[in-house]
C-alpha cells in the first residue's frame, strides 16, 4: 500500500514537471524575433533569413540645360602700316628689277661710249617695256650729259638716277583721293579686266585704309562672278569692313548704288566699288561700266577711278589703259605683279600713255603686299 502511494506521488510530480516545461517552452517561442527558429509553414524546414532592405540609391541631380554658346567673334587683323610696305617695296623691286639698272650702269661705265654702246642702252630700255618715245628721250638726254660732263669724269650712277627719276616724274600727285565733301564719303571705283588682280586690289586697298583708321564700306559689283563676290566678302571679314552684295548675275549698278547709299547712311569715310572685270573689247560691257559710274554719282561724286593693270602684260596693258580711260576717266593706275617677271619700264609707259600717275604697286600675293608708289624708291630699286 505504501509502495502504491509512492508510485502515485512520483507520477504526479513528473506530470507537474512536464506541464511546467511545456508552458516555459511556449513562452520562449513567443519571445523569438520574427524569422528565427522554425517556421511552421515550412513543415519542419529551416527558413532562410531575409536580407535587410537595400536603401534606395539617391537619384543624380538632373544636368542643367546647356546654354547655347554665343557665336565666336572673329579676331580682326591689324593691317600693316605704310612705312613698312615701302621698305618691302625697295627690297622686292631691287631683287626683281635690279637687272635693268645694273645693265645700264655696266654699259655707261665703259671707257668708250660708241654707237654700238648707245644702241645696247636703247635695246635694254626697250626690253624693259619703257616704250619707244620715252626710250629715245632718255637716250638723248644721257648722251648729252655724258658728252658735256665727260671731262669731269661724271658719276655715272648719279647721272642715270637723275634721268630715270625725271622719266618716272616724281612731281605727279600720287595721293589716293579717298575723302568726300559735304559729309559724303569718298568713292573709289576700281576697274580692270579679269585676271589683273582687281578684286584682290580692292581688298588690299581696304586694308590700307583700315590701317589709317578710316571707316570703309566695299561694294561687290562684279555680280557676274560669284567667286569675286565671295572673295571680297572674305577680305571684308578679315578687317571688319562691311561688304554690300547683290544676287548673282544681278545689276552691277544697283549694287554700286546700294554700297554708296549704305556708306553715306553709316557715316563711312570711303566706299570702294569693285566692278565687273570683263574684256575691254566688248562695247556693251564697257557701256555698262559707264552706267555704274553715272548711277553712283546720283548720290556722291566718284573721287577716284583706279585702273588695275597686270604689269606682266606689257604693251597689251597699254591697249586696256586707253579703252578704260575713254569710258570712266581714269585718275590713277595700280600695277600688280610688279615683283615678278614684269618689266619696270611699264611704269613710265602707262603714265605717258594716260597722263595719270601710278599710285599703287602690287608686290606679291600677301594680304599687305600693296604699297603706295614712290618714285625715288622705285628708281633706287632699279639701280640696285
Amino acid at each position: 500500500m505504501g509502495d502504491l502511494l509512492y508510485l502515485i506521488i512520483g507520477i504526479a510530480v513528473l506530470s507537474v514537471v512536464a506541464v511546467a516545461g511545456l508552458l516555459a517552452s511556449g513562452r520562449r517561442a513567443r519571445r523569438l524575433p520574427p524569422g528565427a527558429g522554425t517556421d511552421v509553414l515550412d513543415r519542419g524546414t529551416t527558413a532562410t533569413p531575409q536580407a535587410p532592405p537595400v536603401p534606395a540609391r539617391p537619384e543624380a541631380p538632373a544636368a542643367p540645360e546647356a546654354t547655347p554658346e554665343a557665336p565666336a567673334v572673329p579676331t580682326l587683323e591689324r593691317p600693316e602700316g605704310v612705312s613698312s610696305r615701302l621698305v618691302r617695296l625697295r627690297q622686292r623691286l631691287a631683287r626683281s628689277q635690279g637687272g635693268l639698272g645694273r645693265g645700264l650702269l655696266a654699259l655707261l661705265s665703259r671707257d668708250r661710249l660708241d654707237e654700238d654702246t648707245w644702241e645696247s642702252v636703247e635695246d635694254t630700255l626697250l626690253t624693259a617695256d619703257i616704250g619707244v618715245g620715252p626710250t629715245q628721250e632718255l637716250v638723248d638726254r644721257l648722251r648729252t650729259r655724258m658728252r658735256v660732263e665727260g671731262g669731269s669724269t661724271p658719276d655715272v650712277r648719279t647721272v642715270l638716277r637723275e634721268e630715270l627719276l625725271s622719266l618716272v616724274d616724281p612731281g605727279l600727285d600720287r595721293r589716293l583721293q579717298v575723302s568726300g565733301e559735304d559729309g559724303k564719303p569718298g568713292v573709289v571705283l576700281v576697274v580692270g579686266v579679269n585676271g589683273a588682280g582687281k578684286t584682290t586690289t580692292v581688298g588690299k586697298i581696304g586694308r590700307i585704309l583700315v590701317a589709317q583708321d578710316r571707316r570703309v564700306v566695299m561694294g561687290a559689283a562684279d555680280t557676274f562672278r560669284a567667286a569675286a563676290v565671295e572673295q571680297l566678302a572674305t577680305w571684308g571679314e578679315r578687317v571688319g569692313v562691311e561688304v554690300v552684295r547683290g544676287p548673282e548675275g544681278g545689276d552691277p549698278a544697283s549694287v554700286a548704288f546700294e554700297a554708296v547709299r549704305t556708306g553715306a547712311a553709316d557715316g563711312a569715310d570711303t566706299v570702294l566699288v569693285d566692278t565687273a572685270g570683263r574684256l575691254q573689247n566688248k562695247a556693251g560691257l564697257m557701256d555698262e561700266l559707264g552706267k555704274v559710274k553715272r548711277v553712283i554719282e546720283k548720290q556722291a561724286p566718284v573721287t577716284e577711278v583706279l585702273l588695275v593693270l597686270d604689269a606682266t602684260t606689257g604693251q597689251n596693258g597699254m591697249i586696256q589703259a586707253r579703252v578704260f580711260s575713254e569710258v570712266v576717266d581714269v585718275t590713277g593706275i595700280v600695277l600688280t605683279k610688279l615683283d615678278g617677271s614684269a618689266k619696270g619700264g611699264i611704269v613710265v609707259a602707262v603714265q605717258r600713255e594716260l597722263g595719270v600717275p601710278v599710285k599703287l604697286v602690287g608686290l606679291g600675293e600677301g594680304a599687305d603686299d600693296l604699297a603706295p608708289f614712290d618714285a625715288e624708291a622705285f628708281v633706287d630699286a632699279l639701280l640696285g
